[in-house]
């Protein structure tokens, strides 16, 4: 009995990151109203952030958290999702993925056409630690699912 419960903790644990995480996207999202509008280069305690090729660093900031919200929204739906298309998930998260290299790498001339070439050795490690997270995720919810129907059926014989 005592398993069950610390089963059902982890499950808890683990559902309340994913909902903490989902809870900040729309923060991090409006993150670039805290950046000046009209100069080149932010200095906050955590550094001095530059604007690159963008015009101000609020602009840079927002194309910046804009990729980040939707990394983390299809990273988090990859991991939690445990239907048989969720492969199909990589396909935007990829393409998320190379938008956000291509803000980050800011002496690219074109923001959404950075070279697939470049951000392969940084999507691959990416998308294979995605896959293991998941896998593993799916396998503990798999055995716990299948724990509480062990202990159920058992209750079921203990009681007749």
């Amino acid at each position: 009995m005592k398993s069950h419960q610390t089963d059902r903790k982890k499950r808890l644990i683990l559902g309340g990151v994913i909902a903490f995480l989902l809870a900040i996207t729309p923060f991090l999202f409006y993150l670039y109203k805290y950046a000046p509008d009209d100069s080149k280069v932010w200095k906050t305690p955590l550094g001095t952030i530059e604007s690159g090729r963008f015009n101000y660093v609020q602009s840079y900031i927002h194309a910046l958290f804009t990729k980040i919200t939707f990394v983390i929204i299809t990273s988090l739906w990859f991991i939690s999702s445990r239907d048989w298309w969720k492969w199909a998930i990589l396909i935007p998260l990829t393409m998320f993925l190379f938008q956000l290299i291509g803000v980050i790498n800011y002496q690219e001339k074109f923001i959404d056409e950075f070279d697939f070439w470049y951000a392969l050795p940084i999507i691959i490690p990416t998308l294979l630690t995605l896959i293991w997270i998941g896998n593993e995720i799916n396998k503990t919810i798999g055995d716990i699912d299948l724990r509480e129907e062990l202990e159920e059926e058992l209750e079921q014989y203990d009681t007749t």
